[in-house]
């Protein structure tokens, strides 16, 4: 399936598991995740992500389908949902079939997403499955570390896209090591393009250091953006959030 997207600049997909996680601790149904989503998608967001663990303890099967019914009120925007393509993930895509599926490798115990696929190691259970994915009309990307010498085989396992897994550039903002990891991700990100393959990144990106990623980072589709969105739309409002990260965007793109 061709993503309804238009790529004049980086798109903006809104991770609603931390919205999730808040309900999830009481019994009431609040806050809403299709509620949530459905401001984000007003406000302007171009997609909405999910990760659903096997364990539930945030986005539930329930969400992943009702967020679906959601999604086809927006033609225009993006459903992606990610996780590990051994554990639960490859039921929701032959059931749902959204836009992309992000294949992430966690444990199921994992506390949140933290290292990539790696190659040659990872190639032979993922092409498979990879296949299954395109057969059914879902782009596929992989999760990676911003490793040069990785994109290519990326590529050759099948995959469409790759997305930069981003904390150790989050962790170096403001610090002597800032400069260095932004082109360690430039470098990984130009060995994609040059590999045939788009580029998404997201993990820990904010309204500091969104658009000097944006700026740097060639060819860049697509950020996903939960943790830092969700916690400064408590603050803010989702409107106003993903309005502040489009201007962010907007400013690495200008």
């Amino acid at each position: 399936m061709n993503s309804p997207l238009s790529r004049h600049r980086t798109a903006l997909s809104v991770n609603v598991n931390k919205v999730a996680l808040v309900r999830n601790t009481r019994h009431l149904g609040i806050p809403s995740v299709t509620r949530a989503a459905l401001l984000c998608l007003q406000a302007g967001a171009q997609g909405i992500t999910v990760h659903p663990r096997p364990d539930e303890r945030h986005i539930r099967a329930q969400d992943v389908h009702e967020l679906a019914e959601l999604m086809k009120a927006w033609p225009g925007r993006e459903y992606n949902i990610e996780g590990n393509p051994s554990q639960n993930l490859m039921d929701f895509i032959r059931q749902v079939r959204p836009h992309q599926a992000t294949f992430v490798p966690d444990s199921e115990d994992q506390f949140t997403s933290d290292h990539g696929w790696s190659f040659p190691q990872d190639a032979e259970r993922l092409q498979p499955l990879i296949a299954e994915c395109r057969a059914l009309g879902v782009r596929v990307s992989l999760f990676m570390d911003p490793v040069p010498e990785q994109m290519a085989q990326a590529r050759a396992v099948g995959a469409d896209r790759i997305e930069l897994y981003t904390e150790p550039y989050a962790a170096a903002w403001g610090t002597g090591r800032q400069a260095a990891e932004l082109e360690r991700y430039r470098a990984a990100a130009q060995a994609a393009l040059d590999a045939g393959l788009g580029v998404n990144a997201g993990h820990d990106l904010n309204r500091d250091n969104l658009a000097a990623f944006v700026r740097t980072v060639p060819g860049l589709l697509e950020v996903s953006i939960g943790h830092a969105l969700i916690s400064d739309a408590l603050e803010l409002g989702y409107a106003a959030t993903v309005q502040a990260y489009q201007v962010c965007i907007g400013a690495g793109c200008s």
